[in-house]
């Protein structure tokens, strides 16, 4: 024992020898990945993508992605639209705030209407996470998230996201473990797009771009707060719901029907769509969202290893927020309604409520077990 206690600073001092250290960030705060067709940036704060810079039709590089100029006011926006970060533990609604695991019910915060949303306003993307590793074109961020640090989310989570960059594709991978009790986990990234940078003069919508999902017909019926009642609808072809039946249909395809204007709920005030699109029978590394800009040319394809994707239109921007200075004209400046995408590869929005959906035990993990998460977007010209 004598021996090994002795024995142990000599391991520590040689162990510390070989860490390598971790990079500081660029001038402007933020880490920088690259590759002959991407540049991202990032921040601690929430594991925020800052840019994303691909090539448009030209071959100039367009900053695709929403978010502030000043890294400062990630933290300061009362809005906190989540730009390009990690919601967790839990993403997307609890239904009435409440969950049930081995018999026993759970509260959590309520703070969307009567739900809660992305686990309370404590979530993980109010968090500064550790940058434990980077190099030229991947990043890795880690984050602890303490037992109720989110109320009614009990036991330690330790999670990690690497982004990584090559060629034209930008991959996302995510893995969570609870060591110490059963807890609710499921995770997404929160990427907001518009493939014209704001830079269209004819429209700042976000309607003129194409958006095709070829395995999902199917999507979890909601209610006026956006929470899904249990009930799987199938859309027929060309209604509002419909990205499947053919490609470039355009996401403003059904905006002459008058249930367009409240379709996604909102007492009738949500235009558009906040809603979950179930991917079914999708052949592995298939294309599962196929998003693009005639105006730019520039194309987006998702693969996942997810069961669906929520798709939100931003109807809940009220134009107050700037756009950064990569971005927009000298007449269009602001983020305005229904200007915007968000892309949220996860599982079933509340599927721990669910049990009739099978998802509950996807949704809950425990000690011995490892949450994973895979998604990639891969960028190109139509």
């Amino acid at each position: 024992m004598r021996y090994l206690v002795a024995a142990l600073p000599v391991l520590a001092a040689a162990a510390t020898s070989v860490v390598a250290q971790v990079p500081s960030p660029g001038e402007d705060g933020k880490y920088t990945i690259s590759s002959s067709g991407i540049t991202a940036k990032f921040i601690p704060y929430g594991a925020t993508l800052t840019n994303l810079f691909v090539k448009d039709k030209n071959g100039e590089d367009v900053d695709v992605v929403l978010g502030y100029d000043d890294i400062d006011y990630y933290p300061k926006d009362p809005g906190h639209p989540v730009y390009n970060s990690i919601p967790g533990r839990y993403v997307n609604r609890i239904g009435k705030g409440k969950y049930t695991i081995d018999n026993t019910t759970y509260a959590t915060q309520i703070n969307d209407g009567a739900n809660t949303l992305h686990s309370g306003t404590n979530n993980w993307s109010y968090r500064v996470w550790n940058v434990s590793a980077a190099t030229d074109d991947s990043i890795t961020f880690t984050i602890r998230d303490a037992s109720n640090s989110s109320q009614g989310m009990l036991g330690l989570v330790k999670g990690q996201v690497t982004y990584s960059v090559s060629k034209s594709t930008w991959k996302i991978t995510m893995e969570a473990t609870s060591p110490e009790a059963k807890t609710p986990l499921m995770l997404t990234h929160h990427t907001y797009f518009n493939l014209d940078a704001y830079k269209n003069p004819d429209t700042l919508k976000i309607w003129n771009h194409t958006l095709y999902l070829p395995y999902s017909k199917r999507y979890l019926v909601a209610d006026d707060g956006a929470l899904p009642t249990g009930k799987i609808a199938t859309a027929e072809p060309n209604s509002i719901n419909d990205f499947a039946s053919r490609a470039g249909l355009f996401l403003g395809h059904a905006r002459g029907d008058p249930k367009f204007a409240g379709n996604c709920g909102g007492g009738g005030a949500c235009e558009g769509y906040n809603g979950y699109f179930l991917i079914d029978d999708a052949p592995k590394d298939a294309a599962v969202v196929q998003l693009a800009s005639e105006f730019s040319g520039i194309t987006a394809d998702l693969r996942t290893d997810q069961s669906g994707v929520v798709v939100y239109s931003c109807n809940w921007m009220d134009g107050t927020a700037d756009l950064k200075s990569t971005q927009g004209t000298k007449e269009n400046r602001k983020v305005v309604r229904s200007s915007c995408i968000a892309i949220e590869a996860q599982d079933y929005v509340d599927g721990i409520n669910h049990p009739e959906w099978g998802r509950v035990e996807k949704q809950i993990t425990g000690p011995g077990q490892t949450y994973s998460w895979e998604s990639s977007w891969t960028f190109g010209n139509l």
